[in-house]
């Protein structure tokens, strides 16, 4: 399937890789200390493992689909690093990436290497995020260390409905995508 023309759409869903890529920060500030070793089986992968995860996945889909990009994969996908600020911004950059990627293929006009569409990998990180954003915080409530929805509420449902306005550091990797 050859890439959609309307830049509008493109514009709307790059807006709702955005506003993800907030809610998953949103989280990340709100856990309790200890969070990030936190796993909701014994065998199975820590709290920071799992944002980890979804850094690497953003990658693999951006190398595999635009390789013109450059992105230089982890070593380890579930990596277990505990530093909050680290695994932020290696969010942002996988955020910045995918970016890249679908914007550089729409304006070339070509089509992604692996997925259909550009709409349909941008749909595919959304759901896949929204999967381990739900993991994370069952995990989290399983530990018995839940994050109250009151506290996680506005840097995340809040930003994905726009009730609450991300932070202006939270959203640097698409300036030109109208809000």
């Amino acid at each position: 399937m050859p890439n959609m023309p309307g830049q509008p759409l493109l514009a709307a869903a790059l807006h709702s890789r955005d506003r993800n890529n907030a809610v998953l920060l949103g989280l990340l500030r709100v856990l309790p200390a200890g969070a990030l070793a936190v796993r909701a089986t014994e065998d199975g992968p820590s709290v920071a493992g799992s944002f980890m995860h979804l850094h690497s996945v953003r990658l693999n889909l951006v190398h595999e689909n635009a390789p013109e990009i450059g992105v230089t994969l982890p070593g380890q996908d579930w990596e277990d690093l505990r530093d909050p600020d680290l695994i932020a911004r290696h969010l942002d950059e996988s955020a910045a990436a995918v970016g890249q990627a679908v914007q550089g293929r729409q304006m070339a006009g070509r089509a992604l290497d692996l997925h259909d569409h550009l709409l349909l990998m941008l749909g595919h990180l959304i759901w896949h995020e929204g999967y381990h954003h739900g993991q994370i915080k069952l995990a989290l409530k399983l530990a018995g260390c839940p994050v109250a929805d009151e506290d996680a509420g506005p840097g995340t449902w809040g930003v994905w409905t726009r009730r609450t306005a991300p932070e202006p550091s939270l959203r640097p990797w698409h300036s030109s995508v109208i809000l």
